[in-house]
């Protein structure tokens, strides 16, 4: 064969391996080789159980992590698979295992609203209820609007009181969602309205703050839901922007709105969408709560004209005062009463 035809023929093997899929090219050469953690997670959220079984058989740990979601029993979890998941089970897999996130499968499977998988899960021993301070199945539930599987994790014994990372409750991220139907259901239950996360915000604030209305009025009196009412705005802290919203979740709702207009199925890009909202919602939930400042106040009055008063708080850290009458900076670090 001459020299340029093998050149051709070499140009037109490798074009056509570039256009395979990227899982396919190389296990198209080796099932059996072990994957990486990104090949590892398309092929498994594609469903392919032969693949799967071939890595277990190669030696793969039942629990290895793939490069989002996790390991193959929370894939399946994710996806609704239980032969995805009986398959990890049977070959070792940890029912209990976290991901780097702190979510368990049954916890994947309550945020997908995957009832069935939750189910299957539970009756394997998977936990329900979720360590101190550790985010739980019914937190996901109730944050993504899954009545049902909010519903069944309550009958099998389900903390409604549980408390997240930063101590946020689940009637709380009900709230943040204006899920009304599940706080109302949350409240029945006896949930705990009185709780407070780590900056000092509980179920009133949050309500008041993403103008939930109806959920304010359920969780307080009529005296103290008034009171709450003609407080200004302001007072209850402005919602921020990166709660709600990121970059990339614009974009990603961008591209949906495109896929819709192309009249195109829009599962995958939603599975993204959803990933993201939680992250959003986690990295704001679970900042550091911002350390007190110590701080003192100082009153000042005159004797001579008792309708003149002053008051500031002063931080001690930084020597900065606040407050209706406060100057623009303190000199002392330590408050006092003046008196003329």
């Amino acid at each position: 064969m001459k020299p340029g035809w093998v050149k051709l023929l070499v140009a037109m093997i490798i074009g056509m391996g570039l256009a395979m899929p990227v899982h396919a090219q190389f296990w198209s050469r080796d099932p059996a080789a072990l994957p990486t953690p990104t090949a590892f997670v398309t092929t498994l959220e594609l469903g392919d159980l032969a693949q799967a079984q071939a890595w277990l058989d190669a030696g793969l740990v039942p629990d290895f992590m793939g490069s989002r979601i996790g390991s193959g029993l929370m894939i399946g979890a994710w996806e609704g698979n239980i032969d995805m998941m009986r398959l990890f089970i049977s070959r070792g897999a940890n029912i209990n295992r976290m991901n780097g996130n702190g979510e368990t499968a049954i916890i994947l499977a309550a945020w997908r609203g995957q009832l069935e998988a939750v189910k299957w899960l539970i009756e394997r021993g998977a936990r329900i209820n979720a360590p101190a301070r550790q985010w739980s199945p019914l937190h996901y539930a109730v944050f993504a609007g899954h009545r049902e599987v909010a519903d069944y994790l309550m009958e099998q014994g389900a903390d409604i009181n549980a408390l997240s990372t930063n101590g946020s409750s689940v009637l709380m991220m009900a709230i943040y969602e204006g899920r009304e139907e599940l706080a109302q259901l949350l409240i029945e239950k006896g949930a705990e309205r009185s709780f407070r996360n780590d900056w000092g915000d509980g179920a009133l604030e949050w309500a008041m703050r993403y103008n939930q209305l109806n959920i304010a009025r359920m969780i307080t009196n009529p005296e103290e839901f008034n009171i709450a009412i003609n407080k200004p705005k302001e007072s209850w802290g402005e919602p921020a922007r990166s709660l709600r919203m990121s970059k990339e979740l614009e974009e990603l709702m961008e591209m949906r709105e495109k896929l819709v207009e192309r009249g195109e199925s829009t599962a995958a890009i939603d599975r993204r969408i959803n990933v993201e909202r939680v992250r959003v919602m986690r990295a704001e939930i679970d900042r550091p709560a911002t350390p007190a400042r110590a701080a003192t106040m100082e009153i000042t009055a005159s004797r001579k004209k008792p309708q003149e008063q002053s008051a500031r708080i002063i931080h001690d850290d930084k020597g900065k005062a606040i407050g209706p009458n406060a100057p623009a900076a303190a000199s002392s670090p330590k408050g006092k009463v003046k008196k003329d």
